[in-house]
């Protein structure tokens, strides 16, 4: 052995550590995420590269593994998915004591889409088995400062249709981690853009404005910046669509509800 390999043995050794732990922090990532058809997976055994496959779960929710033949993984997670290997080659007598590894390549199965009012819109994976609402909206980037409080989520439990509205807010605010439901793949949530209300005439700051929770037409006033120099809280004219489509002209009190699409005009002050 020459010096300069003596000096280049420390350095191989590094190497091979470094890649067997990447290796394991890869083979342990997601041990509950359940497999789903169009998810690239490898499966690995301990000492037996012979068996080393990169597959596609089909949309059957099987795969073709050497020795066992098909097997179902769809719906079971990724830990489960490497016992079941495990027990068909030790039942079959391929191998006595197996150590099945299974690595996630692609996630294309388990997936929700979030659209609307949220910061980056688009298809997420389900990473766990036990992803809430909460969690892919996070994922989502949040709701936009024009987006509703209450997100819709439809999807298919059980093999029935499943819609629900959901308050966000409410499952902190009012103690109700209930509503914070755990996703499946293929549901869609959806935040809408959050309801507002129109001011214009005589205030600082004529405009549409997004209705904050019981929000009273004082509060809306004070959004708009208050009355002008020429302008008076007093008097104040509402416009409100009703039930059968019409539009109905109120005199708002100051302690009085602001309801979606509320028109506010603001009179000028009499002299």
């Amino acid at each position: 052995m020459t010096l300069m390999s003596i000096f280049r043995l420390p350095h191989l050794l590094l190497a091979a550590l470094l890649t067997v732990v990447s290796w394991g922090a890869m083979a342990q990532a997601k041990p509950d995420y359940p497999l789903a058809a169009g998810d690239t997976i490898r499966i690995q055994v301990f000492q037996n590269p012979d068996l080393t496959i990169e597959t596609r779960v089909s949309e059957s929710g099987s795969i073709t593994y050497p020795l066992i033949g098909a097997v179902e993984l769809g719906g079971i997670s990724v830990a489960a998915a490497e016992r079941k290997i495990a027990d068909a080659l030790q039942k079959g007598g391929f191998i006595r004591q197996p150590q099945v590894t299974i690595v996630l390549l692609q996630i294309r199965g388990n997936q929700v889409s979030v659209l609307g009012q949220v910061n980056r819109p688009g298809r997420f994976p389900l990473e766990t088995a036990n992803t809430r609402l909460s969690d892919m909206l996070a994922t989502a980037g949040g709701a936009t400062p024009g987006g509703d409080d209450f997100v819709i989520v439809s999807g298919d439990r059980d093999g029935k249709e499943f819609r629900r509205i959901i308050d966000i807010p409410a499952i902190y605010l009012n103690n109700k981690p209930e509503d914070d439901i755990i996703l499946r793949g293929g549901d869609t949530l959806y935040v809408h853009r959050a309801p507002v209300f129109y001011i214009y005439g005589e205030a600082q700051r004529p405009g549409s404005f997004r209705i904050e929770r019981g929000m009273t037409v004082m509060q809306a006033l004070a959004q708009g910046g208050g009355p002008t120099g020429r302008g008076t809280e007093k008097k104040l004219r509402l416009h409100r669509q009703g039930a059968n489509g019409t539009i109905e002209q109120i005199t708002p009190e100051l302690t009085d509800r602001v309801m979606p699409n509320d028109v506010i005009y603001v009179n000028e002050r009499l002299f």
